[in-house]
């Protein structure tokens, strides 16, 4: 496992970097269709940035999304690693993110003023004593669970494996609902959200999973992407994922 000051470094660097959260100025719903795409008035989809007048955007019922500039040539958006479908152009980054089925025309402006100014993130004071190697437990079937999605979206996930360790003499039981390069990701809150951290929740990622143990190290908890710009979609915690005790570790309020 990477150095915590490493693993900081990548993390901010994958924020500012052009396909992250901090230049996102548009989400528009589409649904399947063809609609003009640009900056200016009497677009179908008007953009927040960018040139006036982008082309043609054509999103089919199978959520394949296709550009036609205006010289009439296509531009299909290509699969992305861990990312929705994208096209790079006129310093913009179009998505085709797609929520409970319905398709979105995402936007990043890619040298947005609030990505080339931020000002970094900030942490509690490192801490060892949260990093704890709980309990991996697997589940004898995988499990259908719903989770309810910031904004009042809602998702389905499958979950296969559950961590368990003591605090203060309690069991806590979390569950994670994602996975990320690989890694369970747990989206938890505890009693520092609203407060000394974003109110919704926060990011972990299990470390070294195997022989029934895994790490949860809380110094690496993270914001959301809902922290940093409200057109992001972020899962909320499942109920067990809600803490009533404070981890003083990790991420604080951006």
């Amino acid at each position: 496992m990477e150095s915590l000051a490493q693993f900081r470094a990548d993390r901010l660097a994958a924020l500012t970097a052009p396909d992250g959260w901090l230049n996102l100025i548009d989400r528009i719903e589409t649904g399947a269709g063809t609609w003009t795409v640009g900056r200016a008035e009497g677009n179908d989809l008007r953009l927040s940035a960018g040139p006036a007048h982008l082309g043609r955007l054509t999103v089919t019922p199978d959520n394949k999304a296709v550009l036609t500039d205006l010289a009439g040539q296509d531009h299909p958006f290509q699969p992305r690693p861990e990312a929705p479908a994208g096209l790079e152009v006129a310093d913009l980054l179009l998505e085709l993110h797609v929520v409970e089925g319905r398709p979105a025309l995402r936007v990043r402006q890619t040298d947005h003023p609030a990505r080339l100014a931020f000002p970094g993130l900030h942490h509690f004071p490192d801490n060892p004593d949260w990093v704890i190697r709980a309990v991996w437990e697997g589940l004898e079937q995988p499990q259908a669970l719903g989770i309810a999605m910031k904004g009042g979206a809602a998702d389905t996930v499958t979950i296969s494996h559950r961590a368990r360790f003591a605090h203060e003499g309690q069991q806590v039981v979390l569950t994670p609902t994602h996975w990320k390069g690989g890694k369970p990701m747990f989206v938890i809150r505890d009693a520092t959200a609203g407060k000394d951290t974003y109110g919704a929740a926060r990011f972990l990622l299990g470390e070294d999973a195997g022989d029934g143990a895994i790490t949860l190290d809380f110094n690496r908890a993270t914001n959301p992407p809902c922290a940093f710009t409200d057109l992001a979609i972020c899962p909320l915690p499942p109920p067990g994922n809600v803490l009533t005790f404070r981890i003083e570790a990790g991420e604080r309020w951006p």
